[in-house]
């Protein structure tokens, strides 16, 4: 080995596995954790093609159907990071797809404040709640502009859920 120290890179969308992330490169001298591939190539400076999505990139893609075509399909591409419904598409940031993915991944169920500030920020921490609010304030924005029927429902002192037509 050279004297240089090394460099371990993880790649996870969501941050719950950011945390094993954390937690398996413990040991190792330079760790960098992002939440994309074009993410580690902007951080790294690396330019050109993205490489072919691994064969479990699909285990990180949630698909939602509301009762009607796939044509009409909601869903999110992680590697992306965009939502999409019917032809069109539109970015997210890290925050708003980690919402989302919880969301949409169990579509009617509600997420408490708890759950989702500890999926999406990784942390217990909850303050005065702003920083949850505001993210869903820009996801039903999204959802609205690309026309989505679907919407983000607040239950009261709970917490949040997603609820297809």
């Amino acid at each position: 080995m050279s004297g240089r120290p090394s460099l371990a890179i993880g790649i996870a969308s969501s941050a719950s596995h950011r945390r094993r992330l954390a937690e398996l490169f413990g040991g190792s001298e330079a760790v960098l954790i992002v939440s994309s591939v074009d993410q580690a190539r902007r951080f790294l400076g690396v330019a050109g093609e993205p490489a072919a999505p691994p064969a479990e990139a699909a285990a990180h893609r949630v698909v939602v159907t509301a009762a009607a075509p796939a044509a009409t399909a909601l869903s999110i591409d992680s590697d992306r990071r965009v939502l999409r419904w019917r032809n069109r598409e539109i970015g997210l940031t890290p925050l708003e797809h980690d919402l989302l993915r919880c969301l949409v991944g169990t579509p009617g169920h509600t997420w408490t404040h708890r759950r989702l500030h500890r999926e999406v920020w990784g942390t217990e921490r909850l303050g005065r709640g702003s920083d949850l609010h505001s993210v869903v304030r820009r996801v039903r924005r999204k959802l609205a502009r690309l026309g989505v029927p679907a919407t983000i429902d607040a239950v009261r002192g709970v917490g949040f859920r997603l609820a297809l037509p």
